[in-house]
């Protein structure tokens, strides 16, 4: 690999999200571990709580007419429904929203927050190996962990390579950076939010 090549590498801005998203990517991991999700059925149920509350506030987002410009197939990768099948097979009520959703960003913002959304399918391949020792699977239960039309890499690829076309001002840059982070913190909120009161049965 040349030098410049190299620079390209770092440069990119998909890299740069990941460095910069390490640290609240990090206490998100410990929180989640901490909470033991895959323990019981019912400590799943409030990870997936916090799943469906953080995929319903990004609807909008996944149906926002200038980001489907940007990526077409996006209304098709939002979770928010397969969440809220996974709480009616697990007999958990949906939850009321919570106050402080993210409300009506930029573009660059918007895409900020799905980057998080969208990497978070990579690891959901080993949360929805953990969810079939609790009896889940792709079709009950863990609806939301599912593999993607297309599958995991391709669909990750394909968003990672049109985010790092976009072409940004500076201050776009800076809004995508803080989408992104505003995403680890916004769910850390959430996840602490489902598992401080029990899920109520459907």
């Amino acid at each position: 690999m040349t030098a410049a090549e190299t620079t390209q590498r770092q440069s990119l801005r998909s890299q740069r999200l990941n460095q910069i998203t390490h640290e609240p990517h990090s206490k998100l991991d410990a929180l989640v571990k901490a909470h033991a999700p895959f323990e019981t059925q019912a400590n799943f149920a409030r990870f997936v709580v916090a799943q469906y509350l953080f995929q319903s506030e990004l609807v909008s987002l996944y149906n926002d007419a200038e980001l489907i410009a940007i990526v077409p197939d996006l209304p098709e990768r939002c979770r928010a429904e397969a969440a809220k099948a996974d709480l009616t097979d697990l007999q958990t009520a949906v939850p009321a929203p919570v106050a402080g959703a993210v409300n009506n960003p930029g573009k660059a913002q918007a895409l900020g927050w799905i980057f998080v959304s969208e990497g978070s399918k990579l690891g959901a391949a080993f949360l929805i190996k953990r969810a079939v020792g609790l009896g889940l699977s792709e079709t009950f239960g863990a609806r939301h962990l599912g593999e993607p039309a297309g599958g995991r890499a391709e669909g990750w690829k394909s968003f990672v390579k049109t985010l790092d076309g976009l072409e940004f001002s500076a201050e776009e840059e800076a809004a995508v950076e803080k989408g992104a982070i505003d995403a680890f913190n916004r769910f850390t909120v959430l996840l602490e939010q489902a598992y401080a009161t029990a899920p109520e049965l459907a």
